[in-house]
């Protein structure tokens, strides 16, 4: 398994920007953002085949969410503008050891390493 440390959530008003980072000891071929809102099952909000390049996001962030990785840094970041209320979740960077193509699996069951995770809150 491979160690994940989140960082960068907060408070922000809506339409702020912050910026997610996790640290990782060491790349999967799939490297994903989840996120989870109180009494809500946990969403998959984007992910980034480290080998293919392919992006992955959830419709409802699309346009506005922006996943990347630092291969040097050990480093994969979600940069998230134009934040709404319904954006406040705890975030969970996970890392998958196979991928379907250039796919990333979408259900979180088959990502088998997990950050502590970092709350984002936006109020309106």
């Amino acid at each position: 398994q491979v160690q994940l440390v989140e960082s960068g959530g907060g408070a922000v008003q809506a339409g702020g920007s912050l910026r997610l980072s996790c640290a990782f000891t060491s790349r999967r071929v799939c490297m994903g953002w989840f996120r989870q809102a109180p009494g809500k099952g946990r969403q998959k909000v984007a992910s980034i085949h480290t080998e293919g390049g392919s992006t992955y996001y959830a419709d409802s962030v699309k346009g506005r969410f922006t996943i990347s990785e630092d291969n040097a840094k050990n480093t994969m970041y979600l940069e998230m503008t134009a934040l709404k209320p319904e954006d406040t979740a705890m975030y969970n960077c996970a890392a998958a050891p196979f991928s379907y193509g250039y796919e990333c699996p979408i259900t979180e069951s088959h990502y088998d390493s997990w950050g502590q995770g970092t709350q984002v809150t936006v109020s309106s």
